[in-house]
């Protein structure tokens, strides 16, 4: 797996994956709010693979 994930992006997606998991866990909005895993995944490993399929990359190397 090539980096394809970066900068700000990368920021933005652990962000919301964070808030979204939090406010799921609290009962603040519904089970939805688990799909925040995948922002908070993706920013982490720096991989999403539907930039991949899309063939976008906002990571600078």
């Amino acid at each position: 797996m090539k980096s394809n994930v970066g900068g700000i992006d990368k920021v933005i997606r652990i962000i919301a994956g964070v808030v979204l998991i939090a406010l799921a866990a609290t009962g603040t909005i519904g089970l939805w709010g688990w799909i925040g895993v995948v922002p908070l995944l993706t920013g982490l490993f720096n991989f999403c693979p539907l930039y991949s399929v899309l063939g976008i990359k906002t990571c600078k190397l």
